[in-house]
């Protein structure tokens, strides 16, 4: 079904455009506590070899080399402190995420196990950061959340200084014949069953399962990537097309 110009999709659903935030924020605001040890379940663990490929894409320097690294979406803080991991003394970190409750388990965690990060509650689609403030932007599993993804991937572009980095590490569409099928009734009918063991709240995860289906395939995000100003935009799919990590350069 068409939507008009001021409706998007919230999953399955058509819903206004100025609706969609507080219907995702509701999402995971009821997830935050248990949302890393779904993923977990969720994936089997492959999540973290996919965040692992991302991290080593975004190569931080392991010497005194100021770098500055933003991780959008990332309120748990999972991203952010595999680079501050990787990374040497000089590697700086910023978490921004709308979603409060996402950032106080980010807080928790960086406080129990020492990491310095810098958690920011902030919209993607208009970041509290200057122009050209950082050497690499990421996003994981959570760019199909954003009400206007353009926008966001402009924002992205603006705070990226020149040379900078955009990955983006998200859910694809599967390329294996035969498995698309058996990934769909897995989707379908694991996940939120997991989801309300786990997390008590299984439309939550029909929502995000609903919300992958909904994505653009990789090469029309490719597109929206080059259309907000990145150059060299290129994608590697994992797993049989489950995930796909972009990348895009700022010139």
């Amino acid at each position: 079904m068409a939507r008009g110009p001021d409706e998007t999709h919230f999953g399955d659903r058509q819903v206004p455009l100025g609706d969609k935030q507080a219907l995702v924020d509701d999402v995971f605001s009821s997830v935050a506590t248990r949302y890393d040890l779904m993923n977990d379940l969720m994936s089997g663990g492959l999540h973290r070899a996919w965040k692992d490929a991302l991290v080593t894409t975004v190569n931080p320097p392991k010497t005194e080399r100021p770098f500055a690294a933003l991780d959008l979406a990332g309120g748990t803080g999972d991203i952010a402190f595999r680079i501050a991991a990787a990374g040497g003394p000089g590697t700086r970190l910023t978490v921004a995420d709308i979603n409060d409750e996402m950032l106080a388990v980010g807080r928790t965690r960086a406080d129990d196990a020492g990491f310095d990060v810098e958690f920011v509650q902030a919209n993607a689609e208009a970041l509290p950061f200057a122009d050209k403030s950082y050497d690499a932007v990421t996003i994981a599993f959570g760019i199909r959340n954003v009400p206007r993804i353009p926008v966001a991937l402009r924002e992205a572009h603006r705070v990226l200084r020149i040379g900078g980095r955009f990955l983006c590490l998200e859910f694809s569409s599967v390329d294996v014949p035969g498995f698309d099928a058996l990934y769909d009734l897995y989707s379908f009918n694991v996940i939120p069953a997991l989801g309300r063991a786990v997390a008590g709240d299984a439309d939550a995860y029909r929502y995000l399962v609903e919300s992958i289906r909904r994505f653009p395939r990789p090469d029309a995000f490719a597109d929206m990537m080059r259309a907000a100003g990145f150059a060299r935009v290129s994608y590697r799919r994992m797993s049989g097309g489950i995930v796909a990590l972009h990348s895009g350069w700022r010139l």
